[in-house]
C-alpha cells in the first residue's frame, strides 16, 4: 500500500503519454516508408490540398510556396523524422527535443491540409490530441508562472 502512496502520478502519466505518442509517431512514420523512394504520393496529397483550399488562404499559400517546392525533400524527411521522434519518445531519449520536432511536423500537416482552420480540428484524433500532447511534452519541464504547484 505504501508503494502506491509514494508513486509519482504526474511522472507516471507523462511517461504513459510520452510512450503512447511515441508509438503513434513511429507507426505514422513507418506507414510512409514508400515516400523514401517515391515522393509522388506526398506531391499528390499536397496538390489535392492546394486545389481544395480556399483561394489565398494561409494553407493554400503554405502548400504552394513552401510544401510543394520542397516535397522531394520532405518526402524523405517526414517518415525519417516521425520514426526518429517516435523511437526517441518511446525510450525517453531527448524527449523535449523529439516532442518539439514532432509537434512542428504535425503542425505543418495541419496547416497544409487546412485542418487547423476548421472546427473539426477539435474533434480529430490527428489534431488537438497530437499537437497538445507533443507540445506538452516539449515544454513539460518548463514551470510557467501560472502553473499549479504540487
Amino acid at each position: 500500500m505504501e508503494e502506491f502512496e509514494t508513486m509519482d502520478r504526474q511522472g507516471t502519466g507523462l511517461t504513459i503519454a510520452r510512450m503512447c505518442i511515441g508509438l503513434f509517431f513511429l507507426a505514422e512514420g513507418a506507414s510512409k516508408y514508400r515516400w523514401l523512394t517515391d515522393s509522388s504520393m506526398l506531391v499528390g496529397q499536397l496538390s489535392t490540398w492546394a486545389q481544395t483550399a480556399p483561394a489565398d488562404s494561409l494553407g493554400a499559400r503554405y502548400v504552394e510556396h513552401f510544401a510543394l517546392p520542397g516535397a522531394v525533400y520532405f518526402a524523405r524527411l517526414v517518415p525519417l523524422g516521425e520514426m526518429t521522434c517516435g523511437v526517441a519518445m518511446l525510450v525517453g531519449f531527448w524527449t523535449p527535443l523529439a516532442a518539439l520536432v514532432a509537434f512542428l511536423m504535425a503542425l505543418n500537416f495541419q496547416i497544409a491540409s487546412g485542418a487547423l482552420f476548421r472546427t473539426s480540428f477539435l474533434t480529430s484524433g490527428y489534431g488537438l490530441p497530437v499537437l497538445g500532447t507533443t507540445l506538452g511534452l516539449a515544454v513539460g519541464g518548463i514551470r510557467l508562472p501560472w502553473s499549479v504547484r504540487p
